[in-house]
């Protein structure tokens, strides 16, 4: 049976407190980095686990600091996105509400090895617990000497600095949350140059995830070799699944990477709803084109759900029974990335306008002949051709629902009305 790792203290009385946290082993992984590693060991270390980015990209993040030049002019940054906007996402909320020293020291080991003595979590403003939580966590760890100058007793200084951002869904894309945290509009930047080279500040910067950055303190307290027996070679660790919609437990489960999509629906979050019938799943957050239930055997890992025409995403896994209109899904989905739109690039700006007339004249019974057409034609001009993912995250998830359930669509138009209402 999998033990928890990222969860061990959710459960656990006051696990947001720093003695509950040393109870458990806390801050070893840190006293272990700075007094028996340098920091190219550690991100030797971090290679060698092949920990991959959880905020959704999946880039290999040993790889990602590696980038970062061991000669710089300017100050080093590290940057936590805790912004958490995906809808269906709540995994990064919960460890900064119950669990925040580990954060905190995934935050150090991770500032030691790529030189960076300040750090910013950059969290979304509604999160008011987790923010709380994560201001005590820092003046506890101040006031013991895991965060500050010389951390236990090492030359190695730094800080954590929390920024609250207004709830923009584009802060989760890194070079629009750099942007925020400089006080501008958040809007994405032209890469290259990419941020380990020129981010905040035109320093160089790394931008991580939460749920990453808590892996780094397991991995440097128990090896690589054990993080790499956790789940498929290509995408090994302990991951975190947010289950929602019509499920019957819905919650947080921690569970190896490339857990089949589904066991992890029918078993382990007791399947749909009585007298229901699994319609759809979306796996990864409404940016993840969803996949029929045909094709739940699916492992969730990043190449196994991309080679399935999905993606993993933030893990938010969103369950549709067939008591939902996936016309009406479609809509409220594309209506969410119309309004988080930043604007800047014409694709997605304009093209999500017009994408949003369309399904709401299908969805109230007024479609017409050439709708779906229309449809495809935007996707087409919107997919590959925006500044950012938010435009491609739009687009693949309306293909997917029209190749899934076009019937769907077509009935709405056809019969000029819903079918499900």
């Amino acid at each position: 049976m999998f033990k928890p790792v990222l969860l061990m203290n959710v459960d656990v009385p006051d696990g947001h407190l720093l003695a509950t946290y040393l109870a458990g082993g806390g801050y070893q992984a840190l006293a272990k980095a700075l007094h028996e590693h340098t920091p190219d060991e550690i991100i030797d270390l971090v290679k060698q686990s092949n920990l991959r980015g959880r905020g959704g990209a999946g880039f290999p993040t040993g790889m990602k600091w590696s980038f970062v030049p061991t000669r710089a002019d300017k100050p080093k940054y590290l940057c936590c996105n805790a912004d958490e906007g995906e809808p269906g996402t709540f995994k990064d909320r919960i460890i900064m509400e119950r669990d925040p020293h580990q954060l905190l020291e995934g935050l150090a080991i991770s500032g030691y090895a790529i030189g960076a003595e300040t750090a910013y979590v950059y969290i979304r403003g509604e999160y008011a617990l987790a923010i709380r939580r994560l201001e005590q966590a820092i003046a506890e760890a101040h006031a013991k000497g895991y965060l500050g100058p010389r951390i236990l007793g090492s030359d190695f200084n730094f800080v954590v600095h929390i920024h609250c951002g207004a709830g923009a869904y584009i802060c989760g894309e890194e070079t629009a949350m750099l942007d925020s945290l400089e006080g501008k509009r958040a809007q994405p930047r032209l890469k290259p140059p990419f941020p380990a080279v020129e981010g905040l500040y035109a320093s160089p910067t790394v931008i991580n995830n939460v749920e990453t950055l808590a892996c780094v303190p397991h991995i440097i307290a128990r090896g690589p070799d054990w993080f790499r027996g956790i789940g498929p070679d290509k995408s090994p660790g302990p991951k975190l699944y947010c289950m929602s919609g019509q499920v019957r437990k819905p919650g947080l489960y921690e569970l190896p990477m490339g857990i089949p999509l589904r066991e992890l629906v029918q078993e382990c979050a007791g399947g749909p709803l009585p007298g229901r019938k699994i319609k759809a799943v979306i796996p990864g957050g409404v940016s993840a084109p969803l996949i029929p239930a045909s094709g739940l055997d699916v492992a969730m890992d990043f190449d196994s759900l991309a080679a399935a025409g999905s993606m993993l995403g933030s893990a938010g896994v969103i369950v549709i029974d067939d008591s939902a209109c996936m016309v009406k899904v479609a809509t409220r989905i594309i209506e969410f990335f119309h309004h988080e739109s930043c604007g800047k690039c014409t694709p997605c700006r304009e093209g999500l306008n017009w994408v949003v007339k369309v399904l709401r004249r299908v969805e109230a019974g007024q479609g017409g002949a050439g709708d779906l057409e229309q449809l495809e034609a935007l996707c087409k001009g919107i997919f590959g051709n925006t500044f950012c993912a938010l435009g491609d995250g739009a687009a693949m998830g309306l293909r997917a629902a029209l190749t899934h359930f076009e019937h769907e669509f077509v009935a709405h138009i056809e019969a000029r009305r819903c079918p499900f209402h």
